[in-house]
């Protein structure tokens, strides 16, 4: 049976692999591809408000963040970043672990979430966020550097959530 529950920091062995997998590939997310163990750590385990994976018979097949995406005025919106390993695609969890943040961030009192840098060639991605009710309110041309197509456009993506 699925879970999802509140990631521990002996998780992140587990969480690593993921965490490798879709770093070094280098197609959806900022940090660098050759970021270590250590940092990878630090990225995804201190600096969120908070850490979730979503597991299977022990079996960590994805994780999420959640943190606050700006301080002072803006502290009432929040950013959350989803990983799921290659082998637990097409399964729906990206969809469970959105849902998931949603309610966590409800309990955790924002209002908003914003996703600041969604790649458009993660068509995958920006078809579930706008299906789950995100609007894209920002197109930022040619910010990403993907390693296949080249300077790409990233969209940032909002959704007021129902409280």
């Amino acid at each position: 049976m699925l879970t999802i529950r509140s990631a521990t920091p002996t998780d992140f062995e587990k969480i690593w692999p993921i965490f490798h997998e879709i770093v070094s590939a280098g197609e959806t997310y900022t940090y660098p591809r050759d970021t270590s163990k250590e940092e990878g750590f630090h990225l995804w385990m201190s600096l969120p408000k908070q850490t979730f994976v979503a597991e299977e018979d022990g079996e960590i097949l994805g994780t999420y963040f959640i943190k606050t995406n700006q301080s002072g005025g803006g502290d009432h919106v929040c950013n959350c970043g989803y990983m799921v390993s290659s082998k637990a695609r097409g399964r729906g969890l990206a969809s469970l672990m959105c849902a998931h943040s949603q309610n966590i961030a409800k309990e955790l009192g924002y209002l908003a979430m914003q996703f600041n840098f969604v790649v458009s060639t993660n068509e995958g991605a920006v078809h579930l966020w706008t299906q789950l009710g995100f609007d894209t309110v920002g197109r930022l041309p040619k910010a990403f550097h993907h390693p296949v197509h080249g300077l790409v456009d990233a969209l940032v993506m909002f959704k007021w959530l129902d409280n």
